[in-house]
């Protein structure tokens, strides 16, 4: 809804209901959140003062005078909110949601649970006789109220088009992103610029990155290593070249190469993501490790001596082929799919033959596909921390680098800081260099008009080459996986290996009793909390993916680039220092989350947030804007536009983000290693311990399920999300066909 455009309810209905909202949570809802109780059991004490739990205006009424500011800010908005629509109106808004939003957030972080949180500030004024506890429920309603009424004024203010629903859509996810990437990040990464003895200098950053150990040469002079920055470098440029490219094939081979490919194609390409990290790399030790089946083959048949060739830049360049090709796969499907045929028809028209109008239509038409791709590629690489640790031998990269000084003897915060800061720099370089090719370019492929045209097949050339290279590597992948699969079905792997279900049978038996069907399984309790929290995170994580690609693609604001860099920084920051910075940022007031499933939720939604973001983006770059000029046209809102018509065109988009959020959730392991706890234990952790202790055959089992799970949630989301509707015919059909959107 537009300040020029009146709804049924009226212009400033939206207004009424936050000022309604933040009022009621108030009133209705604990302030504060309990260390051992969740909101809802909170609510009987909410009406009690002097309780933890009371709402806004008893904790107020206490002592804890601060709070009123929110009070006053709602008054304020509710005097706006009376004047007409118009920029006196969003003054009166911006001023109030404004003032209470960020006097509220500066108590909260300058007041903790021992008063002032700022030395500074309590050696000047003097000691604070109350103090806070993390923020509950109703502050945070309350907060979020007052940020949607000072967005509402900077739209009736004439800011982002007058448009309520940009405008708050803008400022909402931006302080998300603020909150849950940037501040975390910045906190764990302040740590470089502080030295041993506490005092904060350039130098000290400087000193630690600008050494050998970082930037040496010696592997091109002679020597044996390089240092970890070059190694993560041309790690990353090999692995995103790779993986686009090998993802581009699957996507045209899927998409062009005849329908008896797409399911097996489907299947077959996103196993890798559905699998954890460890047992692909274990996968492939069996295969080409020391005492592996290809060495022993090649001793057995050439008398060549098993060696650890493959541990080091070859064993993690392929490890990484292995488990990112599969998003490469996903975003360029969907871009392959939003090719107009009718343009590949015009140009077969003009005397061009499949070929050229392959490489002279086809290719460029995909461009932004592949340079998201490339993008996502390079960013999970240099942050990727699973597959360095199992096969990377001597190859130190930055991710490992980063975990053992923070985990290791040496216990070295400020050179994880400084290692991370390196990782960041790369991402924005490949970042900026992506913008500067693509630039403005137009990529439109999906209008408003009909195309009821049939998809180009592949011309022959470029077939037989696409099979050439995508078939073997999905028969690589068939092959690895029958590795993983049969560890946990064998006694002892290596020693025994007669047929069992015992693995299975510890991990998820079920037994009756007196009581009733019983969960006697080790393993349920991780399997229950890990698929409900990863169920909550995944909707989450895609909606707020593709929200913020739609600001992205179809809206100019400024800061438009800190907004997406913020949005694909999580990529940036290897998973280990993502945790350990929630674990800093989040252990204290305003926000205390440590040791909550909450904590968990919301690294999934941050963590993988970048690939819904990238994949909905190149989505977005081929519908035409006349789409939602069109539907605004005929006095649709803008949220109406979003969800009725732009929506229901991002469907392959849509899958991508769901899937990736989902199975990421399920499979991480850096990201949140430091977050669980014994009530919040996760598949990955419990895998990990099993590992730790030798029991090799119950972790194998555990991953088959997991992996299983897994493919019937990936059927599930596909079979929920459905197919997008171009209306375009299919070879062998009539050939009038209507264009159905």
């Amino acid at each position: 809804m537009t300040s020029t455009r009146r709804g049924r309810r009226g212009p400033d209905a939206a207004v009424w209901w936050w000022i309604a909202i933040g009022s009621a949570a108030y009133l209705l809802l604990p302030w504060y959140a309990l260390q051992d109780a969740s909101w809802y059991e909170a609510l009987p004490q909410v009406f009690t003062p002097g309780e933890a739990a009371s709402n806004g205006v008893l904790q107020a009424l206490a002592g804890r005078v601060w709070l009123w500011i929110g009070v006053a800010g709602l008054a304020v908005c509710a005097l706006g909110a009376l004047l007409p629509a118009g920029r006196w109106q969003g003054r009166v808004l911006l001023t109030g949601g404004g003032a209470g939003f960020l006097g509220l957030a500066i108590s909260g972080f300058l007041i903790g649970a021992k008063g002032w949180s700022v030395a500074a500030i309590e050696a000047r004024v003097g000691e604070l006789a109350l103090n806070q506890f993390g923020i509950g429920a109703g502050g945070f309603i309350v907060l979020a109220a007052l940020l949607l009424l000072a967005a509402f004024g900077l739209a009736r203010m004439g800011y982002f088009r007058g448009d309520l629903f940009v405008s708050a859509a803008v400022l909402g996810c931006g302080a998300l992103l603020a909150l849950f990437i940037v501040y975390p990040v910045t906190k764990a990464l302040a740590g470089a610029f502080f030295d041993d003895s506490g005092r904060a200098t350039l130098g000290a950053l400087f000193g630690r990155i600008g050494t050998e150990q970082v930037w040496g040469l010696g592997c091109v002079a002679g020597g044996t290593r390089c240092g970890v920055a070059w190694n993560t470098l041309a790690l990353a440029l090999l692995t995103a070249t790779g993986t686009t490219f090998l993802g581009t094939l699957l996507a045209l081979m899927a998409e062009r190469g005849g329908p008896r490919w797409r399911r097996p194609l489907g299947v077959l390409a996103v196993l890798p993501i559905i699998t954890p990290p460890f047992v692909v790399g274990l996968g492939l030790i069996l295969l080409f490790g020391r005492a592996g089946v290809v060495n022993q083959l090649l001793e057995s048949m050439f008398g060549i001596e098993p060696t650890r060739w493959f541990y080091g830049l070859p064993g993690i360049f392929v490890a990484q082929l292995f488990a990112f090709t599969p998003i490469a796969f996903m975003i360029m499907r969907g871009v392959v799919q939003g090719v107009a045929p009718s343009l590949e028809e015009a140009a077969q028209m003009l005397r061009a033959d499949r070929r050229r109008a392959f490489f002279t239509v086809t290719l460029p038409l995909i461009a932004p596909g592949l340079a998201n791709a490339f993008l996502v590629g390079f960013i999970e690489s240099i942050a990727d921390f699973g597959n360095p640790i199992v096969v990377g031998g001597q190859f130190a990269v930055l991710s490992t680098d980063i975990f053992f000084a923070i985990v290791g003897a040496q216990f070295d915060q400020g050179r994880a800081a400084s290692l991370a800061w390196l990782l960041t720099l790369f991402a924005l370089a490949v970042f900026a260099i992506q913008r500067a090719l693509l630039g403005k370019r137009n990529y439109t492929t999906v209008s408003g008009k009909g195309d009821a045209g049939i998809a180009m097949a592949l011309p022959d050339g470029v077939r037989r080459a696409v099979q050439l290279i995508a078939l073997p590597w999905v028969a690589f992948t068939v092959v690895v996986y029958l590795f993983a699969f049969a560890g946990g079905f064998v006694q002892t792997w290596g020693r025994d290996y007669s047929p069992t279900l015992r693995h299975f049978h510890t991990a998820f038996a079920l037994e009756w009793s007196s009581f009733g069907l019983v969960w006697a399984g080790t393993a349920w309790n991780s399997m229950i909390t890990t698929v409900k929290l990863a169920a909550i995170a995944a909707p989450l994580t895609a909606a707020l993916g593709l929200l913020i690609a739609w600001l992205l693609a179809r809206n100019s604001f400024r800061g438009q680039g800190a907004f997406e860099f913020g949005a694909l920084l999580a990529f940036a920051i290897p998973g280990t220092v993502l945790g350990v910075s929630y674990i800093l940022a989040f252990n204290v007031p305003p926000l205390e989350l440590t040791g909550t499933g909450l904590i968990i939720v919301l690294c999934f939604m941050f963590r993988n947030l970048p690939v819904g973001v990238r994949a909905g983006t190149a989505a977005f770059k081929q519908l035409d804007r006349s789409l939602d000029e069109a539907s605004l046209m005929l006095r649709a809102s803008t949220a109406d536009t979003l969800f009725r018509v732009v929506l229901p065109l991002l469907k392959p988009a849509l899958a991508a983000a769901l899937v990736y959020s989902f199975v990421r959730a399920m499979t991480t392991v850096s990201a949140v290693i430091f977050l669980v706890t014994a009530e919040n234990e996760l598949a990955t952790t419990y895998i990990i311990s099993r590992v730790g202790n030798g029991d090799y055959g119950v972790a194998l089992a555990y991953c088959t399920v997991l992996m299983l799970l897994m493919g019937i949630a990936i059927a599930l989301v596909q079979w929920l999300v459905g197919e997008r509707r171009l209306g375009r015919r299919k070879a062998g059909a009539p050939t009038v066909a209507a264009a159905s959107l």
